[in-house]
């Protein structure tokens, strides 16, 4: 079995959905492919009770609990793990449920008829921090929520900052824009700079919110 890595240490993610044979199976598929299921739980509250314990990279989490909102959840696992990283697992491709998810703080968002390949794909890329959409979402988002203003930033950086909202890593950037991979690198590291954010997931909040 191969391992996944994150920083030299084995990826940990915890699957949080109510409903125990997709639950079951979503671990299993993580345990083949080398990552370290810390828990696996059906409820909100006891997601927020075992995660300082279970410590997740990643908590693979289904929108719809039986006793708290997703959006609750998330906002819950931020407060108790602010580094952690959520993706969203859900049935829901509505776009209030995405936007109130990523506004809530989740990294990405991912449809539940995904094959078990782009699962797992969304999986290790979101424990990289970049953030996750099921083709056609962040679209959806886009196209209602634009709004006028905020820091100044280059033409470049802006198409930069577009690509980055639609869920492309920075090789798919450096490849669309025929661009190096440090250059995109360095105009990410800019805008970050600009807008007073820290890492990726916050950057595409705030593209969605801004309409980018």
């Amino acid at each position: 079995m191969t391992t996944v890595n994150l920083s030299g240490v084995t990826v940990r993610v915890m699957v949080v959905d109510d409903h125990p044979m997709w639950r079951d199976g979503v671990a299993r598929d993580l345990g083949e492919a080398g990552y370290q299921v810390t828990a696996a739980v059906g409820e909100g509250q006891q997601a927020l009770r075992v995660a300082p314990a279970a410590r997740p990279d990643v908590v693979v989490l289904d929108l719809q609990l039986p006793d708290l909102p997703g959006v609750a959840v998330i906002r819950g696992l931020r407060d108790i793990l602010p580094e952690v990283r959520i993706l969203m697992l859900s049935a829901s491709g509505e776009q209030r449920d995405v936007l109130d998810a990523v506004k809530a703080g989740a990294t990405g968002y991912l449809i539940k008829s995904a094959g078990r390949q782009e699962f797992l794909d969304a999986v290790r890329r979101t424990s990289e921090g970049e953030p996750i959409f099921t083709s056609g979402l962040a679209g959806l988002v886009l196209g209602e929520y634009r709004k006028p203003g905020g820091p100044r930033l280059t033409e470049r950086e802006t198409e930069v900052l577009r690509l980055v909202a639609k869920g492309l890593s920075y090789k798919q950037i450096a490849e669309r824009l025929v661009l190096s991979h440090r250059t995109v690198q360095n105009h990410v590291q800019n805008t970050l700079g600009k807008l007073q954010m820290h890492n990726r997931a916050e950057l595409v909040r705030y593209a969605i919110e801004q309409g980018y």
